[in-house]
């Protein structure tokens, strides 16, 4: 992996960035602003192709200057390719590690062989409930602004999403270490509380690493350890 430095910075391009755990997507492009107007003394339209949630690490495009700021919808269609580990015995309301552990329940029925029959369910176009926790708005918040205030939104439809692949690297009960690739608007955490229900047992998303956007891979990307 590369470092990132204020001689990487042009007016206009395309950057691949690591992004590290625990920070936002904004935190990464209000970084990377502050250091591109201090290196080129002016200040560029910035921003990023496809969030990725504050405790999911890996592949975040930064688009510089308007040209290429122009390509965001475009590259935001890409298939994109993920790593993870779904917990399973319990859920949280986040769907991930932000909030905590509740709703426990019994592993002792949890077979390999149960786990991958249930992973076919996954594949195809599939319908998926957005979780509370996220980027999508409601009268100009996002819905996460409600959900970590404790208030309670209208129950959302589900959205047709894309499964291409989804496959198991690792079984380890009551972790499962999993692959796959998606289109555009898929919740991975939602695909882990859904495999929790499928199995009954509970679920949630214990950890998730962006490994690809379409053509671009993490293996070229930049860490931000200035």
């Amino acid at each position: 992996m590369k470092t990132l430095s204020e001689s990487t910075f042009e007016k206009d391009q395309l950057l691949l960035i690591d992004k590290p755990w625990g920070w936002t997507s904004f935190k990464v492009v209000k970084i990377i602003r502050k250091k591109i107007r201090n290196f080129l003394g002016k200040n560029l339209k910035i921003g990023h192709a496809g969030t990725l949630d504050p405790l999911s690490t890996g592949l975040l495009i930064i688009l510089i200057g308007r040209e290429y700021t122009k390509k965001m919808d475009f590259i935001q269609n890409y298939k994109k390719t993920y790593t993870g580990i779904i917990k399973l015995g319990c859920i949280t309301q986040s769907f991930d590690s932000e909030t905590e552990e509740y709703n426990f329940s019994s592993t002792s029925h949890i077979t390999p062989e149960l786990v991958q029959e249930i992973s076919k369910k996954f594949k195809g176009e599939i319908d998926q409930y957005p979780p509370s926790f996220s980027a999508l708005r409601m009268e100009g918040k996002r819905f996460y602004e409600y959900a970590r205030k404790g208030k309670k939104i209208n129950p959302m439809k589900p959205r047709k999403v894309k499964i291409y692949k989804f496959y198991i690297l690792k079984i380890g009960i009551p972790y499962i270490q999993f692959f796959v690739e998606c289109g555009k608007g898929t919740y991975i955490r939602s695909i882990a509380q859904d495999f929790g229900t499928a199995i009954k047992s509970g679920a949630y998303l214990l950890s998730l690493r962006r490994e690809s956007i379409g053509p671009f891979s993490i293996k070229n990307s930049y860490s931000m350890d200035f």
